[in-house]
């Protein structure tokens, strides 16, 4: 059943529509196609059927990109998505994320201290049935200790001071630990190694422990205005703050693993929780258990400006993150690299949103 958090539109209401870049949308759009073709995309709480999606994404494959307005026209109706339950007009706010890049080595010295690491073989991924009694819901890894009880696993104080050194977990080393601490937060990285080679790291796992914002810590203990906690806001402060910073970091109390990927397209992002590349500016992470990982989105947020225009944008739902929940929210992937960051850092703006659906699945609203 659709939530009634949903309701139907026309795509003459959505304002920028026209405009926006359908055939970047499509191609994005295409990468998702095929999980939808092979049934293995799962259905997210909103109730918008995955099985649904198989049309458009056999038609996707025979669609050249000067027809994607079209396409997308013909096979799906716009349905605004109400960020809440007591207001059917309620915007819903965006955020945006990016692909670090920095250097990087194979091996430490006295420059590069700071790891990147796998995941561990004694963290585990739980679910209701499997989490221990009184542990919180939220957790979904845990520690499989040696007599084969599971346990909260230790938090990022816990491993900064050293829980996994002489495991042979890491992957690779940075020079600096604010670098690291960022890569954890975007969950992915491309790492410049001195022979040329590039490395991109993508996330694997987490110890489940819930993400705090050090933005929102800074701000709440006045240290910075909201308007000076966006990226650069924060970086400048840790820099003007050394002999703070380590116990700022540790107050996140999440922390990630990572596993070694290609760079196979340098135009292209990493491979995220939908098991596709991400899109620059046509990819978004959502709320996976709310929505349809593969669904279209048109974004309207007047107020964003990114690459000199406001923001009116068709996207693809492609990943996921700890810090997006909700049903109208959304991280916009931008891209890589360090204007990438200062383009993602500064992105907090509502915006309505309107989730493309295949048309006999929206005309099941009233």
């Amino acid at each position: 059943m659709l939530s009634p958090l949903l309701s139907k539109r026309r795509f003459a209401d959505l304002s920028g529509w026209d405009a926006a870049d359908h055939a970047l949308a499509l191609a994005a759009f295409r990468r998702s196609a095929p999980r939808f073709i092979e049934g293995e995309v799962k259905t997210g709480s909103l109730g918008i059927e995955a099985e649904s999606f198989r049309a458009a994404a056999e038609a996707a494959g025979t669609t050249s990109p000067s027809d994607a307005q079209r396409f997308f026209e013909t096979h799906f109706t716009p349905v605004f998505v109400s960020a809440k339950a007591d207001d059917p007009a309620a915007k819903g706010f965006c955020t945006a994320y990016y692909e670090p890049e920095v250097d990087a080595r194979l091996h430490p010295d006295a420059g590069f201290r700071f790891p990147l690491y796998r995941q561990p073989h004694d963290l585990v991924k739980i679910d209701d049935v499997s989490r221990p009694p009184g542990m919180d819901p939220y957790f979904r890894f845990a520690l499989r200790r040696e007599d084969g009880m599971l346990d909260e696993y230790p938090d990022r104080a816990a491993i900064e001071a050293g829980f996994l050194e002489g495991r042979g977990l890491e992957i690779a080393w940075l020079a600096d630990p604010v670098d690291a601490f960022f890569i954890h937060i975007q969950g992915s990285a491309r790492l410049a190694l001195p022979d040329g080679r590039r490395l991109r790291v993508t996330y694997a796992a987490k110890t489940g422990h819930p993400f705090t914002a050090i933005g929102r810590i800074l701000v709440g203990e006045g240290e910075l205005t909201l308007q000076q906690a966006d990226m650069d806001g924060i970086r400048a402060w840790l820099a003007a703050h050394p002999e703070r910073v380590r116990a700022l970091l540790d107050r996140n109390r999440s922390f990630i693993f990572f596993r070694e990927a290609e760079v196979a397209d340098e135009t292209l992002g990493p491979v995220a929780a939908a098991k596709v590349p991400l899109s620059p500016m046509a990819s978004i992470a959502v709320d996976r258990e709310l929505h349809t990982f593969g669904t279209p989105f048109f974004i309207h947020a007047p107020s964003l400006v990114l690459n000199d225009a406001p923001f009116a944008h068709l996207v693809v739902a492609q990943d996921t993150g700890s810090a997006i929940l909700g049903p109208a929210r959304a991280d916009i992937f931008v891209g890589s690299g360090r204007q990438a960051g200062r383009e993602a850092g500064r992105v907090r703006h509502p915006g309505d949103f309107f989730a493309l659906l295949p048309t006999a699945l929206a005309d099941r609203l009233p």
